[in-house]
């Protein structure tokens, strides 16, 4: 979901970039130069990396050079969005690009949080039961093991069930572990890769209510790009191209190269989508409009929101009905183990 976690060399988090959009956009339309609208940002910055960068940035400019190419040498920063500065410099509109890519960056950080508040809950939960579980297996049914075994007798079937499973889990554990944990680091390195992007999202959009849930997301984030694009008079082709340059996720990535090649033989943009599957077909009716109206920035904005709304109400649902779900599945198995632990003692008892 794009985490604010930046390492090394990567760009700055969104959340950064939205607040340095936000005030020097501001600084701007007050009438204020770029040269003191980064001093008076310098000010109230502390000493750090960020500090630097804008430092430098602000060093490029007082030489000679342009904003989007000291934004551009400090490599901090998106193709997308050293783009769409130039075309502001050269519109004279910079100041009203980098108010849209603040407001960009918000919605955008908004909408990530939204989605991370709905599914925090129930994904700690869930993480709790699966501890509690492991917990109970691992180290609470061997004690009753070791009592069955003093007084011998055959068990019955679920008992021996779940004394089996605790005695595999305690001697695959730490292989197990180790899968996992090199697993990680596996698709960790290899995230990046056209093969795993690819063999990531056909997985993803198999999955039942993910699949429209992620799907939505991006196609969200897809027209709020055009959207910003356009808006700022970028032309159609450069436009899917910063976009493609942009695009980790597969399905869009791959499909906009040959989208771009058949709007530069005069293909309108919706038939374009259209050949691709992964595209709605009310959003493609959408876009086929707003190239008849010339409005395709405003039918952007409307299906950008469209998908927002609708991926922050399917979270909100999913979340209402994992919680319950996830807690009667712990009662559930808590509740199977417990009387398999039992069982054999009432069956003595009633030996007696």
């Amino acid at each position: 979901m794009n985490s604010d976690i930046s390492f090394g060399n990567r760009q700055l988090t969104d959340k950064k970039k939205e607040e340095f959009y936000l005030e020097f956009s501001t600084l701007l339309l007050s009438g204020i130069d770029i040269r003191t609208a980064f001093d008076l940002i310098l000010v109230d910055q502390k000493k750090g990396k960020r500090s630097n960068i804008f430092e430098l940035i602000r060093n490029d400019v007082i030489l000679g050079a342009s904003l989007s190419q000291g934004i551009e040498n400090s490599a901090k920063f998106s193709n997308y969005e050293i783009q769409s500065i130039k075309i502001g410099e050269e519109t004279g509109k910079l100041a009203e690009i980098l108010k849209e890519l603040a407001i960009y960056y918000k919605s955008k950080i908004a909408q990530r949080r939204k989605i991370i508040s709905a599914l925090t809950y129930p994904i700690i939960v869930m993480c709790t039961s699966f501890g509690a579980v492991f917990f109970m297996l691992k180290f609470v049914v061997p004690m009753f093991a070791d009592v069955f075994n003093r007084f011998g007798g055959e068990l019955p079937w679920i008992t021996a069930q779940i004394l089996n499973l605790s005695n595999f889990i305690d001697k695959t554990f730490i292989y197990f572990l180790l899968v996992i944990v090199g697993l990680i680091v596996l698709l960790y390195y290899h995230r990046k890769k056209r093969w795993f992007r690819k063999w990531s999202a056909n997985i993803i959009l198999r999955i039942p209510v993910v699949k429209d849930i992620v799907k939505k997301i991006h196609l969200s984030r897809f027209a709020n790009t055009m959207r910003l694009l356009i808006s700022t008079n970028t032309p159609l082709l450069q436009s899917l191209q910063l976009i493609r340059q942009m695009s980790d996720f597969y399905p869009i990535h791959e499909s906009l190269g040959p989208i771009e090649e058949a709007v530069l033989h005069g293909q309108s943009l919706h038939a374009s989508l259209d050949k691709f599957p992964f595209y709605p077909k009310k959003m493609i009716q959408l876009i086929k409009v707003g190239e008849e109206v010339k409005k395709l920035d405003f039918f952007f904005e409307k299906i950008s929101q469209q998908y927002t709304d609708e991926v922050e109400y399917q979270t909100s649902t999913l979340s209402t009905l994992l919680e319950p779900l996830i807690i009667i599945f712990l009662g559930l198995i808590v509740g199977l183990i417990l009387i398999a632990m039992y069982l054999p003692m009432f069956q003595m008892s009633n030996s007696f």
